[in-house]
């Protein structure tokens, strides 16, 4: 099939463009707004995009009706109102309460005390870490991408950030490696489907420069 995402006519039962572009992985983003209240919630338009340094982004897009005047989803708002925000990194262990807190709130509710989920302090910066997660990427505000969208009055934006600061629970690792095997990251799939990592394999890049099927038949 081929469909022109520009008029949405693909005939399905539900748009698979999320199921296209998968695994994701989960940014569950802590972050505080200027009067110190704390809000979660996870984005699966998320990743790491850079390593020297080290520089992560979330995709924040839809409009919060008692947001901003522009529209903006609270993680987005305050990110860029006070500069810093924490990605805690989701497990199979934390899948339900990492659900609850995608439930819309009203601006400066707290969906950690919602889920049950007990946040401790970060190092550098001052948006609180979630305390079952095994990795927290600790983040400087560097910029906000508007993209264009289809909603109206409301901001499609990609918020950038340096990690300025890493924690690894010393039970994830292995020999000095982070082992995904006992991390049990989750990812979003399509539609309301998640997947689990729990086997993982390794492939060597190739050494040297690769050579045409030509150049090795000489």
């Amino acid at each position: 099939m081929f469909y022109d995402t520009r008029t949405g006519d693909h005939g399905l039962p539900h748009n698979p463009f999320k199921a296209c572009v998968v695994p994701r992985p989960i940014g569950w983003i802590t972050t505080m707004n200027e009067a110190g209240q704390v809000n979660l919630a996870p984005y699966s338009f998320f990743n790491g995009v850079a390593g020297d340094p080290p520089v992560v982004m979330f995709a924040a897009g839809g409009r919060k009706a008692d947001g901003p005047p522009d529209g903006s989803k609270d993680s987005l708002a305050n990110a860029e109102r006070t500069r810093e925000f924490v990605c805690n990194v989701v497990t199979w262990d934390l899948r339900e309460q990492m659900n609850m807190t995608s439930a819309s709130a009203p601006a400066g509710t707290n969906e950690a005390e919602i889920a049950g989920l007990e946040l401790v302090p970060a190092e550098l910066v001052k948006p609180p870490r979630v305390a079952a997660s095994p990795i927290h990427l600790e983040c400087s505000y560097l910029q906000t991408v508007d993209l264009p969208s289809d909603i109206p009055d409301s901001r499609n934006a990609v918020v950038f950030g340096q990690v300025i600061g890493i924690h690894i629970d010393d039970s994830v690792l292995t020999n000095g490696l982070v082992d995904m095997a006992k991390v049990k990251p989750i990812a979003r799939l399509g539609y309301m489907d998640y997947c689990l990592v729990e086997e993982v394999f390794s492939i060597k890049r190739p050494e040297g420069p690769v050579k045409s099927r030509s150049d090795a038949a000489e």
